[in-house]
């Protein structure tokens, strides 16, 4: 155990987010998600796992120490749902309550179709799958930057 540091978060998991760099993405993903095939081909090269907890959670353990990007550009997306692009799911709705935990405000997150987001994985720096077993518990997050002390 580390202090500070949220107990979700594995060694593996940790290394790979101190390693990312401002505007790399990560996804977060459901337990159907085609994550190893997926994982293979993202930066990292291999599946990471944040094993036995909801997509909400995982989000907020990362999100513990990971900082979005700017308002400049979207931060944020969800896989949408075929055939209802709009639609917000439950699974959704809790981890855009996350987000707005984390950010101290709200972040709304943006939609991707479902086989662009799969193409948007293959481009990312990792994944990370969790236990999650809802439909459409999968989210891509882009790093931000912290910056200095004044």
């Amino acid at each position: 155990m580390l202090k500070n540091i949220d107990p979700a978060l594995n060694a593996d998991v940790l290394h790979a987010l101190r390693s990312m760099g401002h505007g790399d993405t990560l996804v977060i993903s459901d337990t159907n998600f085609p994550s190893d095939a997926i994982a293979r081909k993202t930066t990292l090269g291999t599946l990471l796992r944040i094993d036995n907890v909801s997509a909400a959670r995982a989000v907020e353990a990362v999100l513990s120490v990971l900082p979005l990007d700017t308002p400049l550009q979207p931060s944020a997306g969800r896989m949408e749902v075929m055939g209802a692009p709009d639609e917000v799911l439950p699974v959704q709705q809790e981890v855009q309550a996350v987000i707005d935990r984390a950010e101290g405000k709200s972040e709304p997150m943006y939609g991707i179709e479902r086989f662009k987001f799969y193409e948007e994985a293959k481009k990312a720096y990792c994944v990370i799958t969790t236990g999650e077993t809802r439909f459409y518990g999968c989210f891509l997050f882009t790093k931000g930057v912290i910056p200095p002390k004044t």
